[in-house]
Order: C-alpha cells, then structure tokens, then sequence
C-alpha cells in the first residue's frame, strides 16, 4: 500500500496500545512454575495471562501482568533469567473472531509468531495476546478492520 493511499493516522505516526510480555526461563523441574508464580502473591501485581513452553531441560514461562514496573522488580528479586517484548492484546468480540483477526494480518503479509489468551480480560470478553512481525503494522491493520487493542492500563484485575 502506497502511503498515498495508508489513512491518516497511520501516515502520522500511530503506535497501538502495546503491552509487555515477560518470557521467564526456568529449568524443568517440579515446583518451579509455582515458585514464579507465588512470587507475585500480595504483590498488587496480577498475572493477567499465562502461557508454557517445554522442552526436555527447561520451560519458558510466558507472562502478561497488569503492571510491567512491578514484574521487572519481582522477577528480579527472585533472580529469575527473563526477557521481555512487546505484544498486541486484541479483543475478539462484535464479530471479530479469531479466523477475520487472521485474515487481516494474512492480507498484510503480517506473521504471528505465537498467540495465547488473557486470563483477566477487560470488559469480560475473548482477548488474545499475539507477537507479530511489525507490530505497529499489525495494529493499524487491525485498528482499520475495527479489531478493539488494549494497554497495560487495560488489563488489571477487576477485583
């Protein structure tokens, strides 16, 4: 697409919501998971989405949290070997699904390189956290298509 023809917003610069995805590696070992995971307790910082990766060694433990600040400092005080990257929340609701969420970013030529659903979701409805090859690129196709992104500031816990 030409920037001729690319809406005003994205020919200004626009930058989706965008929220932070913690990958912990941990060995593969009985307890470990739950070690992470009470690390949080009482923290005011909510594990809003969670996702398991394993091989035969080790896991990597993939985390989306109301509070990035608070994650960092958490995973640092439990010595935690972590890397962080920034993905899209989308909301699948009002006749977005999972495969017209798909279509858009195919029609892109936009690759998902992993996807997982949000545990704590804003307004109660399906989201799913993606990364993408160009997240600027897939938020503004995803916003042109009426897809519905979220924040950080979104996804806290509603108790």
């Amino acid at each position: 697409m030409s920037q001729a023809s690319m809406p005003a917003e994205t020919t200004m610069g626009y930058s989706p919501p965008r929220v932070t995805q913690f990958s912990v590696f941990l060995d593969n070992r009985v307890g470990r998971l739950f070690d992470l995971v009470r690390a949080f307790d009482g923290s005011g910082c909510a594990i809003c989405a969670l996702s398991v990766a394993e091989a035969s060694d080790h896991a990597v433990i993939r985390i989306i949290t109301n509070s990035s600040k608070l994650t960092r400092q958490i995973l640092r005080n439990a010595n935690a070997t972590f890397s962080e990257r920034d993905v899209l929340v989308v909301e699948l609701s009002r006749g977005h699904t999972i495969s017209s969420l798909c279509l858009s970013l195919l029609g892109a030529e936009i690759n998902i390189h992993f996807a997982y659903s949000l545990m704590l979701r804003p307004n109660g409805t399906p989201t799913i956290a993606l990364s993408v090859d160009d997240t600027d690129l897939a938020g503004q196709v995803l916003r042109r298509k009426e897809f519905r992104l979220f924040g950080e500031a979104d996804i806290s816990d509603p108790h």
